[in-house]
């Protein structure tokens, strides 16, 4: 038979452990939706795809703000915005290369060609659960 141990306040865990292991299967599940949502080839599931993730995005960064507000979640230290910045750029020079490089292979003649099955994906600048 079954038994549960209890902490002594009569919990199965202290809350304080149970939102941070919440937490942590948030942002692995999104991860995995993540993963799924490159790698489907139909437009609808990449669509549910991409909306679970924006919903798992949206339930990590409330779970994390209620656990920030409670002291539960220490912050670490903040990054510098010109440090944000070079990265940031450094990530659309590479996003813009890649599109060229993309654009290239297309206009290549070959047997082979297709053209892609799925819409481009449209970066969500501004979202705060990414910051």
């Amino acid at each position: 038979m079954y038994t549960q141990s209890l902490s002594s306040s009569g919990n199965f865990m202290q809350e304080q452990d149970l939102l941070k292991s919440i937490l942590a299967d948030l942002r692995r599940t999104s991860r995995e939706y993540t993963t799924a949502t490159t790698e489907a080839s139909c437009p609808t599931i990449r669509r549910m795809f991409n909306d679970l993730t924006n919903d798992t995005l949206r339930l990590q960064g409330e779970l994390f703000n209620l656990m920030q507000q409670n002291n539960m979640y220490s912050v670490s230290s903040k990054a510098l915005r010109t440090d944000v910045d070079k990265q940031l750029q450094s990530a659309q020079q590479t996003q813009q290369k890649c599109q060229q490089f993309i654009q290239e292979k297309n206009t290549q003649s070959s047997p082979y060609t297709q053209a892609p099955n799925v819409p481009q994906h449209q970066p969500s600048y501004g979202n705060p659960y990414y910051m």
